[in-house]
């Protein structure tokens, strides 16, 4: 009897992970990358590899504190140290995204679903890496937004008029918000711009493009219009239920009611995990360095015949939400021992 190969377990060690307060605090990650454009790149980059680990650890520090550590500042300003290969994650997905930001690409003969549009100078460079791949950009059918961020929604207005047979997608919420941090940026160096409201996604809502079956999944917390996916990732003749989580961390907190829904939204996800039927198995996260992302597809470059496929890793998925809800119901004490103003 032959005996499965083993999971490859999670590649940073469980101290190295960020936690729900260490990951986005986005209106004041906004201003510092506008800042950081001004300060000197003659010092030694946080990372020229992209590696997980000190992104994570200053991100940590970003999230803890507000400020923004320089070092941190000039890596996500740097356009040469964001640039990563694209690469074939599975049969059917890709990743098409930047360093610090993931864009996925799920691929039909019959169209293409885009998560995520990346913003600023990153978001013509993505279609390029689409290219690059041997896929023709103008067949995608679906851009499905999980949030809005800038660094999730800034490039719609780039892949609006590159995509004219697209579909855009975020919840009621996820419209609304975008439209608000799109209009609040206006004053800023860094300012964008965000297209009018497409299509409303609902929790349960199932879209079809070609043999791709994406649901969504409603999971306020990170955002209170947040909404995450499933979709199936083949790997020659498995299917594998992968599952990209919308919102990963508490920032712009507005009391502990938001840190009440992400709680509720990571178990909700992690429930998925353990579906007896169908279980998520496959974390294709919103941000690489959030899980090590960056080091598990590395694997797959020296993956052999018969080895299980690196990024199928329920257990660190597991561990991960895990991680994250501790975290956020530190911070929903937190939340609940402040003051009303």
């Amino acid at each position: 009897m032959n005996l499965p190969a083993r999971r490859p377990r999670h590649p940073l060690p469980p101290a190295q992970r960020p936690s729900a307060r260490s990951t986005l605090k986005m209106a004041a990650l906004a201003g510092a990358l506008a800042g950081a454009a001004g300060q000197a790149a003659a010092q030694d980059p946080l990372t020229t590899r992209c590696e997980s680990a000190p992104i994570a650890a200053l991100f940590k520090v970003f999230g803890d504190t507000g400020r923004m550590p320089p070092d941190l500042g000039r890596f996500l300003q740097s356009a040469a140290l964001q640039k990563i290969e694209p690469y074939k994650a599975f049969d059917n997905v890709y990743y098409v995204g930047i360093c610090w930001v993931s864009a996925w690409l799920i691929t039909s003969p019959s169209g293409h679903v885009l998560i995520d549009a990346l913003y600023g100078p990153y978001t013509e460079p993505m279609l390029d890496n689409i290219r690059k791949l041997g896929f023709d950009p103008k067949d995608i059918r679906q851009v499905m937004m999980t949030h809005g961020h800038f660094d999730h929604a800034g490039g719609a207005v780039t892949l609006k008029a590159a995509l004219p047979g697209a579909r855009f997608a975020m919840t009621a919420e996820g419209w609304r918000e975008a439209a608000e941090s799109a209009a609040e940026s206006a004053s800023r160096p860094n300012r964008w711009t965000m297209i009018d409201k497409d299509m409303v996604l609902t929790d349960g809502q199932v879209l079809q493009v070609g043999d791709i079956r994406l649901q969504t999944f409603e999971t306020p917390g990170h955002t209170m219009g947040t909404a995450s996916f499933s979709f199936d990732a083949f790997d020659g003749g498995r299917r594998h239920r992968a599952f990209t989580v919308g919102g990963l961390g508490l920032n712009a907190i507005k009391g502990p009611e938001q840190v009440e829904a992400f709680i509720a939204s990571i178990k909700r996800i992690r429930t998925l995990t353990e579906d007896p039927k169908d279980p998520v198995t496959t974390h294709l996260t919103t941000h690489a360095f959030s899980n090590g992302l960056t080091e598990a597809k590395e694997l797959l470059k020296a993956r052999k015949p018969g080895d299980a496929h690196p990024l199928v890793d329920p257990r660190g998925f597991r561990e991960q939400l895990d991680a994250l809800q501790a975290g956020a119901e530190q911070r929903l004490v937190a939340e609940r021992a402040k003051k009303p103003n």
